[in-house]
């Protein structure tokens, strides 16, 4: 059914104020608040100082990186091909990290990807529930492993302590409430009615339609999950432990290339700010929490190092803001051409089409992209 033309200029005009204040806050961003913490000079001067030698192993990072991303959709899909995942990961990567929510918008191409290879509405559907809902766990149990390591290496703080409890209450929350979906029929019907209350509750806050019978979807998500998660736990679970530690590990790399020491910040301290700043990326104010990861990943570097740099304070700050951008540079900036090229990789490649399954659409979602 065609949204009324008033509905749609509203839609229009939302998406419109969305990419306003998108712009507006990464120019402010890195306009003025990176500066104030490094001299874009300086960081420049660290970039250009890295060898060859360095570069290709913060590639050859990256790239098995972006394998650990395939490797999860592979799990989440049996049958699926590497270089399927690949292209369909990549494609909905570059549209989740270009546009101001993109990753409502990134479903909706995952679907017509995988669904032009002949994949069922349902397989895609649990597909994206499970992996967002694994990684998920992962965002919120990573500080818990930071706080555990930082413990050990004797590191630990106050704050990160607190925050950490808050993670691993919320992880158990969550944990408890995917089991009581898997545990009996009558509870995921509650459970998915209750929050398609509290989703339609905050719809009508922002002016949009209600959402209707997640219950039923619940339902049905737990007929499809119990099955595959009986036999994908293992591998959707190592897989998705693989990809973020692969993630952290480029940012490790880069700090280390870029002269920070184990003595400086720790690989505990850098797993502790990593940690912290994955669960900015679920903030959708900027495409791939632009800006604010940056921003965070910065602070919290310079903050754990105080008082142990090697060097003044000013290279330092430059050295820490380096690693940080050229890691962005490579996990996020990169990401978005190589969708595009993947995107057209998709259109042109006809071998792998395949009639689609005759099904209604799923009622559940989430975005499918890179964790």
């Amino acid at each position: 059914m065609e949204a009324p033309p008033e509905a749609t200029r509203k839609k229009r005009r939302w998406r419109v104020v969305q990419i306003a204040v998108s712009i507006v806050l990464v120019i402010g961003i890195f306009a003025y608040a990176v500066p104030k913490l490094a001299s874009y000079s300086a960081v420049w001067s660290a970039i250009t100082d890295l060898t060859w030698l360095e570069l290709v192993t913060l590639v050859a990072a990256m790239v098995f990186n972006l394998l650990t991303y395939w490797w999860q959709n592979m799990a989440s899909i049996p049958g699926l091909g590497l270089w399927q995942a690949a292209v369909c990961n990549q494609t909905t990567t570059s549209v989740a990290d270009t546009i101001p929510g993109g990753g409502y918008i990134a479903v909706g191409v995952g679907y017509a990807i995988y669904h032009s290879w002949g994949i069922s509405n349902s397989a895609i559907a649990l597909s994206v529930a499970l992996t967002g809902i694994w990684n998920i766990f992962m965002k919120l149990g990573l500080p818990v492993i930071a706080l555990a390591a930082l413990v050990i290496t004797g590191n630990s703080s106050g704050a990160l302590v607190v925050a950490s409890l808050i993670g691993l209450a919320v992880l158990a929350g969550a944990v408890v409430l995917f089991a009581m979906v898997l545990w009996r029929k009558a509870l995921a019907r509650r459970i998915g009615s209750a929050l398609g209350r509290v989703a339609s509750a905050v719809r009508r806050v922002i002016r949009k339609p209600r959402v209707e019978d997640w219950g039923e979807a619940a339902v049905r998500f737990r007929h499809d999950t119990i099955d595959l998660v009986a036999k994908r736990w293992a591998a959707l679970t190592i897989t998705t432990i693989v990809s973020h530690l692969a993630l952290y590990l480029v940012l490790l790399l880069a700090l280390r290339d870029v002269g920070v020491s184990e003595q400086e910040v720790s690989w505990a301290q850098v797993l502790g700010v990593f940690a912290f700043g994955r669960l900015l990326t679920a903030v959708p104010l900027t495409p791939g929490g632009l800006g604010f990861v940056e921003l965070s990943y910065i602070g919290g570097l310079i903050f754990a190092g105080r008082g142990h740099a090697d060097v003044g304070p000013d290279v330092f700050h430059a050295q820490v803001a380096a690693a940080v951008l050229v890691f962005r540079v490579l996990t996020y900036a990169i990401q978005i051409p190589l969708g595009g090229f993947t995107y057209l990789i998709w259109r042109a490649n006809r071998s792998w089409r395949r009639p689609p399954p005759l099904e209604p659409e799923p009622s559940i979602t989430a975005p499918t992209t890179a964790p």
